[in-house]
């Protein structure tokens, strides 16, 4: 059985950086976010993690082969129509509430399940960390017999998160020619009450959850690994953090499928909060997010006046 530590939560609540980190002990391997492997990766032969191709990379031609056979024996639009049918955030509630998956779950979830089981064997690691984010996929992958799912919730305080869904940053992967999607600030305002509510949804119907927040993490990233190594069922060692430094991790290559531009990173690789929204977010969108998002900042220990939020970080 797989044992698959999700990282889920709304894009830009930091993810990819607690992949990075988690990438890093002994006994795990990060793969990027593999809800994108079918698309980027096999058909459009995207860039890894690693920097070469997908398909050059030897790391996944291994993983492809001893999941597969082979990369080319992956009916990528079988997987395409299952996600349609089953993964898509308005199933949530059928599958949160369901006494039996559909088929169509088992057959999708079964995907990914041998690609994790794979990866595990190729790199010999006990947990692989999959940062796909996507709550109706977590609520898909527990349904899965072969895999012991273990959930992270990555939250960040949503103004944060709507700041940084406007900004332009482009997909490297792409060599440039593509932009990373963006969001208005109420856009991703209720994007980001409704994947958190998911998620909580989850833990209701018994999957493991450990809920991180993104701004405790790099406060003191050396215990958040340490918990999260508990969580994962992972033996740290002290020695095995000391990758991390006061305000920064060193990095080795990594071979995640997808994420955002940090999952090129390779070497000293600065920690620190990103509280620009404060200063650059206008007043009006802050407060819209505030206004929407509230019961939730609430319920995560997030103050919703600036002062406060000013006060928490000193």
């Amino acid at each position: 059985m797989a044992r698959v530590l999700f990282l889920g939560g709304l894009g830009r609540s930091g993810t990819t950086l607690v992949e990075r980190l988690l990438g890093e002990l002994p006994g795990v391997c990060a793969l990027g976010e593999v809800v994108h492997l079918w698309q980027r990766d096999i058909r459009d032969d995207e860039r890894c993690g690693c920097g070469a191709r997908f398909s050059a990379c030897t790391f996944w031609k291994r993983v492809g082969q001893y999941a597969f056979g082979g990369w080319h024996n992956v009916d990528i639009d079988r997987v395409h129509r299952l996600r349609d049918a089953v993964e898509r955030t308005r199933h949530i509630p059928r599958l949160a509430t369901a006494v039996e998956a559909p088929d169509e779950v088992y057959e999708y979830a079964h995907f990914y399940a041998r690609v994790y089981k794979a990866a595990a064997e190729v790199s010999g690691a006990r947990t692989v960390v999959d940062s796909s984010k996507h709550s109706a996929l977590a609520h898909v992958l527990r349904w899965a017999p072969e895999i012991d799912l273990r959930v992270v919730h990555v939250v960040r305080d949503a103004r944060g998160v709507a700041y940084s869904w406007t900004k332009k940053v482009t997909r490297p992967e792409t060599d440039g020619a593509d932009e990373m999607t963006r969001y208005s600030p109420g856009r991703s305002a209720l994007l980001w009450n409704a994947h958190n509510a998911a998620f909580g949804l989850l833990a209701k119907r018994g999957v493991p959850m450990h809920r991180l927040r993104y701004e405790e993490f790099l406060q003191d990233p050396r215990s958040r690994l340490s918990a999260l190594g508990d969580f994962a069922g992972l033996r740290l060692m002290p020695e095995d953090l000391n990758f991390v430094g006061d305000g920064y991790a060193d990095l080795r290559v990594g071979h995640s499928a997808a994420g955002n531009p940090m999952r090129f990173t390779v070497g000293r690789l600065p920690l620190r909060r990103d509280d620009a929204w404060k200063r650059s977010l206008p007043r009006n969108q802050r407060r819209l997010v505030g206004t929407v998002c509230a019961p939730m900042l609430r319920a995560y220990g997030y103050p919703l006046s600036l002062s406060s939020t000013s006060e928490e970080t000193r």
